[in-house]
């Protein structure tokens, strides 16, 4: 599968694990991210258990590239984000992930390349390679616990570069079934027939309060937004009670 045009690359500087790497990858096949690159990955590169842990994300593991400094992985790139959960003393603009996914892609479409950088898992980016980002961009996690797992890291970018250049609620992979709702008409025939079986039980007690007991049942009912069938099923629920009822009585 060959890279978009528009996608951003996922650079990962000294990864410790070929696990890792693999759910990096499967977190960007998940957004539609494709253009993965290595920066002296600790244990080599390839890896089988890299390739194990993407689950299938073979087009993301096959075109994979090792390179041997940061330099030479962002040197065809024109924005570069660096990832980093600390305060660095440098003058950079610190940007969300909503606001990063924004500008990226503002990026693209003028078309420029664009890549985000991720750090070791025990310690990050060093200065240096921060440095030679465009912005920062951080996570809004706990202060009192912002470990992030590089693959947790690399989806919640990827998921927000997704969502930027599509409307939220039309991206999803699929919606409410369209189905018909009850109508006023439907709902007044279920309140009748509850009332109706709650009154064969003596549920209204004491009589005086039923009025009030009544609107509390309508209102509660009413508060759901209910499909036809769901009221057909209810009522089917009232009148195999009421049944039951009947054959206890006699």
């Amino acid at each position: 599968m060959e890279r978009r045009k528009m996608d951003p690359v996922i650079i990962l500087v000294e990864p410790q694990l070929g696990e890792n790497i693999g759910m990096a990858a499967r977190a960007m096949a998940n957004f539609g991210v494709a253009d993965l690159r290595l920066v002296r990955p600790r244990d080599g590169w390839p890896s089988e258990k890299a390739r194990n842990a993407a689950s299938r994300a073979d087009h993301v593991i096959g075109k994979t590239e090792n390179f041997e400094t940061v330099e030479e992985a962002v040197a065809d790139l024109d924005f570069v984000y660096a990832t980093t959960a600390r305060q660095r003393d440098m003058l950079k603009e610190v940007r969300h992930p909503v606001q990063a996914a924004q500008i990226m892609r503002q990026t693209v479409d003028k078309g420029g390349k664009v890549g985000i950088l991720f750090g070791r898992e025990r310690w990050g980016l060093n200065n240096d390679e921060v440095a030679l980002a465009n912005e920062i961009l951080t996570l809004p996690v706990d202060p009192d616990f912002s470990s992030l797992n590089i693959a947790q890291a690399v989806l919640i970018i990827c998921y927000e570069w997704r969502m930027s250049g599509s409307d939220r609620e039309a991206a999803l992979p699929f919606e409410t079934p369209d189905v018909p709702r009850a109508s006023k008409e439907d709902m007044v025939r279920l309140f009748d027939h509850l009332e109706e079986a709650l009154d064969e039980v003596n549920f209204f007690r004491p009589p005086e309060k039923r009025h009030h007991m009544v609107q509390n049942l309508r209102t509660i009912l009413q508060k759901g937004d209910w499909a036809e069938q769901e009221v057909r099923t209810l009522r089917g629920v009232v009148a195999a009670l009421q049944r039951r009822h009947e054959r206890h009585s006699r």
